[in-house]
């Protein structure tokens, strides 16, 4: 390598030849290249024609001329050599050197498809996820959608179950009010049955008074008539009386049996809307797992604001309130009255 600056470029001038009379006779005789001996030259020259540098019956030159020219060509030789052998060492070196290229090129090539090979792999993989997280994207949107339909339903739901508790209260007031006024009925029954006892003990009377206007009619008939219209007018009162209570109690007892009726359905329905909303309620929680955290931490739409036992137990009297105060052996006194009564108007 070391050799290349002494060379000279391939387009500089080849210096000329120095100036003789006659031209350069051959300088190597063999395939070896070897420079011939000054005297094989002479004595060549002497065998094959005129001597070397004469023409013409010119003198040959002087040996000492001929023996500085031969120097200065074996010089010349020498830096030929040299130059020759130090080409060939950089041309060994630079064939070493495009050996060595090549097989980085090689393996750069190797490598760069090793890596592109990686890199459609990854680049492959990415897409896949990529592809793999939009469907599910758009299963959650879609969940999403189902939760809000959801937390809707529950909204309907709570404000149903709100609906319903307010008239659940209403109706547990009047029937705390109607409880109250039963709590009375023992004492309209025995103002009742004093009333009966009053209008038979009046019956008895009206039919003693009878008898009295048959036989004392010649005699008081003015006062006795008086007197039984005054006791039928009295009667009739009573009577009028009793069928009014009677009646009143019927239309009550009609009423609290509506009312507990009511009360049993609406009971029932409370515990459907409760059930339908914990039903509701756990298929959002359940849901919100998948999406993400789509759950909603307003206590309103979970849980139960009433105890687990509400509307389950029924309140004391109302179970009964049918047999009560329905045709049962509690009215069967009143028979009396009404055959009296229809004696009566007879």
């Amino acid at each position: 390598m070391s050799g290349r600056s002494r060379m000279p470029p391939p387009h500089a001038p080849v210096p000329p030849p120095p100036h003789h009379d006659a031209p350069r006779p051959p300088l190597f005789a063999g395939p070896g290249l070897l420079p011939i001996h000054p005297a094989a030259l002479l004595e060549e020259a002497g065998r094959d024609g005129p001597p070397f540098g004469l023409h013409g019956g010119r003198p040959h030159p002087h040996p000492a001329v001929i023996e500085e020219h031969l120097a200065v060509q074996h010089q010349e030789i020498q830096g030929l050599l040299a130059d020759n052998q130090r080409l060939a060492a950089t041309h060994v070196a630079l064939k070493q050197e495009v050996d060595a290229a090549q097989h980085e090129i090689r393996r750069m090539s190797h490598a760069f498809s090793s890596m592109q090979a990686d890199k459609d792999l990854q680049i492959r993989e990415v897409y896949e996820k990529s592809v793999k997280l939009e469907s599910e994207l758009r299963a959650v949107d879609a969940m999403k959608g189902e939760l809000i339909q959801t937390r809707g339903d529950i909204q309907k739901l709570t404000a149903a179950k709100q609906e319903l508790t307010g008239q659940v209260q209403a109706l547990t007031q009047e029937l705390t009010r109607t409880s109250a006024d039963l709590q009375q009925a023992p004492a309209i029954k025995a103002e009742i049955e004093a009333t009966k006892q009053e209008i038979q003990r009046v019956s008895l009377n009206h039919l003693n008074y009878d008898n009295l206007v048959l036989k004392y009619d010649l005699e008081a008939g003015s006062f006795i008539l008086w007197t039984i219209m005054i006791c039928r007018a009295a009667i009739e009162y009573e009577k009028k009386g009793y069928a009014e209570n009677y009646e009143q109690g019927q239309v009550m007892e009609k009423n609290l049996i509506s009312i507990a009726r009511e009360v049993e359905k609406l009971r029932a329905e409370v515990a459907n809307a409760e059930k339908r909303a914990r039903a509701t309620t756990a298929a959002g929680n359940l849901a919100a797992g998948y999406g993400g955290n789509y759950g909603n931490p307003d206590p309103s739409y979970g849980g139960n604001q009433y105890p687990y036992g509400y509307g389950m137990n029924p309140i004391a009297g109302a179970a009964d309130a049918g047999p009560q105060y329905g045709s049962g052996s509690g009215h069967s006194s009143w028979g009396a009255y009404d055959i009296q009564r229809d004696h009566g108007r007879k």
